[in-house]
């Protein structure tokens, strides 16, 4: 009679067992965090840098445009407010981190 039953396969011994790849999970992340400093958080941090010392720069005379996008000259400026005039001789105050961009000289006709 036949012996229907599926008998276990012995498996070869194998030398040794492979790694169980929890260090490669550790340079895996180590390099994700480096992509992401170099692609993102380094220039967003060159750009902050950039923003602030532009804004301690400013100087009265100086053409600039808000972030939104108003157009004028500098007339007065404290630590954190910058009277700003725009065309018709209407002075606007503004905060000082709200200029988003200085215009070169001759910009401004008002």
């Amino acid at each position: 009679m036949k012996d229907f039953q599926i008998q276990t396969a012995h498996a070869q011994a194998a030398g040794e067992a492979a790694p169980s790849g929890g260090m490669h999970l550790f340079v895996m992340i180590g390099i994700f965090f480096l992509i992401m400093y170099f692609l993102v958080i380094r220039p967003q941090n060159k750009r902050t840098k950039e923003h602030r010392n532009m804004l301690s720069a400013l100087q009265n005379g100086d053409e600039v445009v808000t972030s939104g996008g108003i157009l004028g000259k500098i007339e007065k400026s404290d630590d954190s407010f910058i009277h700003l005039r725009v065309d018709g001789g209407v002075t606007l105050k503004v905060q000082k981190q709200s200029i988003s961009s200085l215009m070169p000289k001759g910009t401004f006709k008002g």
